[in-house]
């Protein structure tokens, strides 16, 4: 990021790696080429990179000195948890270090009657809840990855899930951090209590995708299990249908714990990975939960059926059970890893739409992929206009892989047209950064950046994720990024 070229020695790797093993255990650093290859990319495995080693700090106190390390020798680091992320925002950087949390995976403290959790970034999602569930509560955020995602990544990336639409993602149940800045002091920010005064920092570090710090320990909220839930599987004989049936609930007032849709082709997957129960000759099928109080919960289950009936739902079916309901949402849940039953690879994009523009997009996209010889898969959060199209390919095909691509590319403009988002969940990260000008001007850009430079002056943390160009905070001449940012806004000496 900055534009001073630092010389380093031809022996600095060894001296490096050597610097950190006086930091950590003989366990805590990997350099083989063997051992690195796990560690070459995130969940967007087309785009990989090896770093020069892999740390795997136990504390604070470690992180923090492997940062201070990092800045003195120049070196730059990317944060990691469990590296299910889509977006690349765990790719390594060129002749850099990646810093893995997943030795820091301890539930710290349980407040059941303050409701809070306080937990390290290490700690996998579904943890929490398994911790708590004894005393009737649970962590509502539950990406579909929740069995193996860890909390620091989803504060990186402010994760969502299924059952968003009600309860809101990440950013909704943190409350307080503790960070290793860029240059490695360690600061805390927000706490158990709400509302702290001053700004709000914690909601500026939660989805900074890893550019602003490392968080090294998370104060969670938590909520009571509710007293009735009603999982609903309505099945259609096309996703119009089961769009319109969407729009229809949210219109009478109800708000769902979660409503997704899945097409055909997912379902076939899905059905043949995990035996969910889906029909496979549906078009759509729409998956509705409501939870609350039990009269509330009734009273919404009876206008939801006049919904999905008005909308010619060709089958309802009501889980019977937890063990039904369970079944029903594993196989939501294992909508992503089922596509290797029915492709070789697949690429998976992140766009937000309107619901009320739910149908004609879905159509766009079925027109773009036949352009582009390509199926397209959707998995969606369709309650929150959250559209995953699952862009089926076979890298072994010449060629193959640039057109997903691009295909991914032209979805984006889609949903961006239709006054969505290019990311609902999954982070900007390496992957799309080429499509923040979509949203945002130059000055968006710039104004954004300023306040990574207040963090990070350098350019170490998590280099060449998110911005689209290289955005320096140092230009050409030693002119500060701040002041040149300034000028070229044309706030002269206001500042």
């Amino acid at each position: 990021m900055s534009s001073k070229v630092f010389t380093k020695p031809s022996n600095w790797k060894e001296d490096f790696a050597n610097k950190l093993l006086q930091i950590l255990d003989s366990d805590g650093v990997i350099s083989s080429p063997e051992e690195l290859i796990a560690f070459e990319c995130d969940g967007l495995t087309g785009y990989r990179i090896r770093p020069i080693c892999v740390v795997f700090p136990r504390s604070t106190k470690e992180v923090s000195e492997i940062i201070k390390l990092c800045n003195r020798e120049n070196v730059p680091f990317v944060p990691r948890g469990a590296g299910t992320g889509l977006s690349g925002g765990a790719l390594p950087t060129e002749e850099g270090v990646v810093i893995s949390l997943s030795r820091m995976n301890r539930i710290l403290e349980i407040d059941i009657p303050n409701q809070r959790v306080i937990v390290e970034p290490g700690v996998v999602n579904l943890w929490v809840t398994n911790a708590i569930s004894g005393s009737g509560y649970y962590y509502a955020p539950d990406p579909s990855s929740q069995l193996v995602c860890t909390i620091g990544g989803n504060v990186a990336e402010n994760s969502g899930g299924v059952h968003c639409l009600k309860y809101g993602v990440t950013s909704n149940h943190v409350l307080g951090l503790e960070v290793v800045l860029p240059d490695g002091d360690v600061v805390e920010i927000g706490g158990k209590t709400l509302d702290h005064p001053g700004y709000d920092l914690v909601g500026l570090l939660v989805g900074s995708e890893g550019l602003l710090g490392i968080v090294t320990k998370v104060t969670l909220r938590i909520l009571r299990k509710p007293e009735s839930i009603r999982t609903v599987l309505a099945v259609f004989e096309n996703i119009e249908e089961a769009g319109a049936s969407v729009s229809g609930i949210t219109a009478r007032g109800i708000i769902p714990a979660g409503m997704e849709i899945m097409d055909n082709l997912s379902i076939r997957a899905v059905e043949e990975a995990v035996q969910a129960g889906y029909p496979v000759d549906a078009g759509a099928i729409l998956l509705i939960e409501l939870d609350g109080p039990t009269a509330e919960v009734e009273e919404e289950m009876s206008l939801v059926m006049e919904v999905l009936k008005e909308n010619r739902a060709k089958e309802i079916r009501v889980a019977k059970d937890a063990d039904e309901r369970a079944l029903f949402w594993k196989g939501r849940r294992s909508a992503f890893a089922a596509m290797g039953r029915i492709s070789p690879d697949y690429y998976v994009q992140d766009g937000v739409i309107p619901r009320t523009r739910l149908a004609e997009v879905l159509s766009d996209i079925g027109k773009l992929g036949a352009k582009y010889g390509l199926r397209v898969a959707n998995v969606f959060h369709a309650g929150d206009g959250n559209l995953h199209p699952l862009i089926l390919y076979d890298s072994s095909k010449t060629g193959e892989l640039g057109k997903a691509e691009e295909l991914a590319g032209e979805i984006l403009k889609v949903c961006v047209d239709a006054g969505g988002s290019i990311t609902g969940e999954h982070g900007v990260g390496y992957d799309k950064k080429q499509f923040m000008s979509l949203m945002f001007s130059e000055e968006d850009l710039d104004t954004m950046h300023l306040i990574r430079c207040a963090f990070d002056s350098k350019g170490l943390c998590n280099p060449g994720k998110v911005f689209p160009t290289p955005r320096s905070c140092v230009e050409a001449g030693g002119k500060s990024y701040r002041t040149h940012s300034i000028e070229k806004a044309g706030l002269g000496e206001r500042f």
